[in-house]
């Protein structure tokens, strides 16, 4: 069976590693970026050529990937005159790698099946070390025919793909591992920098929180930062920032209150207000360290 041709926007360093792992497995690409260093890198490993519009991209594709940074980016590159909407072809798919708003996944969704296209919302867990090597983690949300149309290229870029139900399910469950993940390493990292206030080693303060129900690789990058100076978790402040808005947009759509994540989205906006945002976001340690001085 001939593989299907794969539309890439958004060559990041996770999508980039994406696509190197989709062309080394024998896929045919169109990209497009706006860092044309990365488009020309991409087609000088051959099989790939660059779009000129996301129309003209999606015109050429059997299946359509994003990943990109923002829900408002994801509906420009939709929705715009020349936009992917403007070129679907019947039976194809958006699968949107990226970390979005739900309701705002689900409008795309709506769009798509209108004009005999499907979508699945499908973000990423792990690094971009795992995309290169076809290893991430994939949490995935759509209608399960259209899921178990897209499985075997799914597990050509996870080791483990995940099917959460409906479309939403996927961002929405990524939004919530993000609260959860950015949470912790924003208390663990102000805990650091209040110990160090009061005169408690940082290194001791690890030695015996990691000793204890409270360790986690969370508590180990935090560790790395304050107490060795290594910023090895690949997220940034800015990125983390977004997702926790994006997490307060949903529990008010949802019809609630999350008053613990707005807590930890006031501490990074003040990171980011701070200058601290293209940081990993252990750095908000400096900033937490800096508090009332």
């Amino acid at each position: 069976m001939t593989k299907p041709v794969i539309g890439f926007i958004g060559l990041g360093l996770m999508g980039g590693n994406m696509v190197e792992n989709l062309q080394k497995r024998g896929f045919e690409l169109v990209v497009m970026d706006l860092n044309k260093d990365v488009v020309n890198t991409v087609i000088a490993r051959g099989n790939a050529r660059e779009a000129t519009s996301p129309k003209e991209l999606a015109e050429a594709s059997d299946i359509v990937m994003f990943c990109l940074t923002k829900s408002e980016v994801v509906e420009k590159i939709v929705y715009s005159e020349d936009g992917i909407l403007a070129g679907i072809k019947k039976g194809a798919v958006l699968i949107d790698f990226g970390t979005s708003i739900p309701a705002s996944t689900r409008k795309i969704g709506a769009d798509l099946a209108a004009k005999g296209a499907g979508m699945l919302d499908a973000p990423l867990g792990r690094t971009p070390a795992h995309a290169k090597d076809g290893l991430l983690n994939i949490m995935v949300g759509g209608d399960k025919e259209t899921f178990d149309k897209m499985k075997p290229v799914l597990d050509e870029q996870g080791e483990n793909v995940f099917y959460l139900g409906a479309l939403g399910a996927g961002h929405t469950t990524k939004l919530i591992n993000n609260f959860m993940g950015m949470t912790t390493v924003c208390t663990m990292s102000q805990a650091f920098a209040v110990a160090d206030r009061a005169g408690v080693d940082r290194q001791q303060l690890f030695d015996i929180m990691s000793a204890g129900p409270s360790n986690s690789p969370f508590m180990k990058f935090c560790k790395n930062y304050a107490v060795d100076g290594v910023s090895d978790l690949g997220f940034s402040i800015n990125n983390a920032n977004k997702d926790l808005g994006y997490f307060l947009e949903m529990a008010k759509d949802l019809g609630t209150r999350a008053e613990i994540a707005e807590g930890t989205s006031h501490n990074l906006q003040a990171a980011v207000d701070a200058g601290l945002g293209e940081g990993n976001v252990p750095e908000i340690f400096d900033y937490f360290l800096k508090l009332g001085k």
